[in-house]
């Protein structure tokens, strides 16, 4: 008897569900708390808690809902066999087109067109509401209805653009792959990242906001000055206009070898004006993921993983009964990796929660070079008024941080950076 595998699979897919509920509620529970933690009396005022707790309940409604509606969704596709029902209508499209419904590439193009449109229809109510209700209702939100939709059309397109050469890429690999298939596929993907990292940040990324030259001033001499002090291959410092989607803060670095890059959100520099060390602090942080290799051991985890994912797929591959038991009467080489990446989907709930866990320890880590470079005290003025700013959760359940944070609540963190010179009193 061939093993049951959608039925599996659906089951676990509503098992996490219940899991991650239960989770979420006890995420509900401490938001509602009226109180902060003892450890920020005093050092977040009243009126942004009360911001925070108001909108951090907010987003929590409206996951419950969401997350609800999607399990209801990929449950029936799954468990009623639409996905074969859909490679089926794809192959009919085609052949009315006058296309060749035979050609394995054509064929998964026009199935994939069909799942982009039919995500694009199901997620829209969800994303409007998030933007332009409950982003805006908590002052957040800076996008008009046009550049909401000038963005959707414009994500589209480079799917468009950018989708159809991967997608036959992979189908010929797998087809030719031979024995060698994993490392092949593994190849091809690493070079495609590869592209994509060097790629997005100077044709993509622009196409969404505008990045200009942070001005001459105290702001860039000073992260100059810290970039130069680490030997950081400092070549451009950019300004994102971040605002003019929305008020939320950040800043990120990229760039390969001698050639890196960092951008500051316009938001960031209006929230930290009146102290520019806070900016600085929040970049030593950033400085101290690069020189402590955080992104490279990241990324070297990341290949790990693809490669062996890329060696399981290749196993199951021609097994007729994975993709009969999902109602499959053929066996494409997308549908299998589909197929194949939800019936993994235990050991990657796994890996994703071992994956948190060492990204809160570098978070930790960063921390603490930053703190040795001498910025302890703006980096918690910093991570205090982001916290703030950004009105983020000031009451968090353990079991929920745990498992969903990949960054350590601000508790935590502000107990870590005060702790070594607690030791030293």
């Amino acid at each position: 008897m061939a093993f049951p595998f959608m039925e599996a699979v659906v089951g676990f897919m509503i098992l996490v569900y219940l899991f991650e509920t239960y989770l979420d509620v006890r995420q509900h529970i401490a938001l509602k708390l009226t109180t902060l933690p003892r450890p920020l009396v005093g050092v977040i005022s009243q009126e942004k808690f009360e911001k925070s707790r108001a909108y951090s309940l907010d987003k929590s409604y409206f996951h419950f809902v969401h997350g609800f509606v999607t399990i209801i969704m990929d449950s029936v596709i799954l468990y009623f066999g639409i996905l074969p029902w859909f490679w089926k209508r794809s192959g009919e499209f085609l052949v009315y087109a006058g296309l060749n419904a035979e050609n394995e590439i054509l064929h998964t193009l026009a199935f994939l067109a069909g799942v982009m449109f039919w995500s694009q229809i199901t997620d829209l109510p969800f994303s409007l509401y998030s933007t332009f209700v409950i982003e805006a209702r908590h002052g957040f939100n800076k996008q008009t209805l046009r550049l909401f939709f000038m963005d959707m059309i414009k994500g589209i397109a480079l799917s468009v653009v950018i989708g159809p050469p991967i997608v036959a890429a992979i189908i010929v690999i797998a087809q030719k792959g031979g024995p060698y298939l994993a490392i092949y596929l593994w190849a091809f993907m690493f070079v495609v990242s590869l592209v994509m990292m060097t790629l997005y940040p100077i044709l993509i990324a622009p196409l969404f906001n505008k990045f200009t030259p942070l001005p001459d001033g105290d702001l860039r001499i000073k992260i100059e000055n810290l970039a130069s002090s680490l030997k950081f291959p400092l070549k451009k410092l950019f300004v994102v206009d971040g605002s003019t989607r929305s008020s939320h803060s950040n800043a990120y670095m990229y760039g390969f070898f001698k050639n890196k890059r960092i951008v500051l959100y316009d938001t960031l520099i209006q929230q930290c004006k009146d102290n520019n060390e806070e900016v600085v602090a929040v970049i030593a942080h950033e400085l101290g993921h690069w020189k402590l290799n955080h992104t490279t051991y990241s990324f070297i985890a990341v290949q790990i993983l693809s490669l062996l994912q890329f060696g399981g797929y290749t196993l199951v591959r021609n097994s007729k009964d994975l993709f009969q038991s999902f109602g499959f009467d053929t066996q494409p080489v997308l549908i299998g990796l589909v197929l194949f990446q939800h019936t993994v989907m235990p050991l990657q709930h796994v890996v994703n929660f071992l994956l948190n866990l060492v990204s809160r320890a570098f978070e930790f880590q960063a921390d603490a070079f930053a703190k040795k470079l001498g910025y302890a005290a703006p980096l918690r003025a910093g991570l205090i008024k982001l916290q703030e700013e950004n009105l983020s959760a000031m009451n968090t359940d353990p079991w929920y941080s745990a498992y969903h944070y990949s960054h350590p609540p601000l508790v935590e963190r502000l107990a870590a950076i005060d702790e070594p010179d607690k030791k030293t009193d």
